[in-house]
């Protein structure tokens, strides 16, 4: 795995893995139960997913809101002086008519070959209140880009605030190859009818898979825990090969 190395400026908050948020923005200790309600980590996808990368938190103490007011970006806190002279202040700024944009001040270095990814952070989508800022994503070719950069985020439509808090998180980093080099190609009859068996295969044989993981949530949604079976399974075997 390539090592991702970083370098601040300014008073500001470090990248850490992304923490699942228990409760929190990943949802409630509820165990997987009939009659409990169904919680975002309850999906293995998405808690694998959300563990993938970096998260960056917001590190000052005013509270910063974003609104769209009459078509254009609204952005209101109480800044007083910056903590450092030299520092652009404030951090935040109008990019266009519908975004806006935040001076990170944040520098991340990953080996030759490699890239880092801006994404929104996870808990924006589990947030019910919609007042998770909207990061856009991007990609930075940081190995030969040593430059503090700055992100943007998509401003929230009418009616809908973003809100930034100290110690929350706003913005998912990951790292992936510079260049993608996907050969996107049909599967061959042969590899589609192999596929087709296996699904089959693991339809016909779900409730053995899933014995003892099935429950039904408060919503009348049946759940049960075949792909978490599946994932300890290939796990293993991949520890044992």
């Amino acid at each position: 795995m390539p090592i991702l190395k970083y370098r601040l400026h300014g008073h500001r908050a470090p990248p850490q893995p992304i923490q699942l948020a228990i409760p929190g923005w990943a949802g409630e200790q509820q165990p997987r139960a009939d009659g409990n309600h169904e919680q975002p980590w309850h999906c293995t996808p998405l808690s694998e997913s959300a563990r993938y990368g970096v998260e960056v938190l917001y590190p000052f103490e005013e509270e910063l809101t974003v609104t769209t007011f009459r078509g254009r970006v609204r952005l209101e806190a109480n800044w007083g002086e910056p903590v450092d002279p030299d520092m652009n202040w404030p951090p935040f700024r109008s990019f266009g008519e519908d975004y806006y944009s935040y001076q990170i001040a944040l520098d991340l270095q990953v080996p030759s070959g490699w890239a880092i990814r801006t994404e929104p952070h996870p808990r924006y989508f589990t947030d019910a209140t919609n007042t998770t800022p909207l990061a856009v994503p991007a990609l930075i070719r940081s190995e030969w880009w040593p430059m503090m950069f700055f992100c943007i985020f998509k401003a929230p439509p009418k009616g809908v605030t973003h809100v930034f808090r100290k110690g929350e998180p706003f913005m998912s980093v990951i790292v992936l190859p510079a260049e993608p080099q996907l050969d996107l190609q049909p599967m061959s009859y042969e590899e589609a009818a192999e596929r087709e068996m296996r699904a089959r295969r693991l339809a016909a044989n779900r409730d053995a898979l899933a014995e003892g993981t099935r429950w039904l949530s408060t919503t009348g949604t049946i759940f049960d825990g075949t792909y978490r079976q599946m994932l300890r399974a290939a796990k293993a075997r991949d520890r044992a090969g």
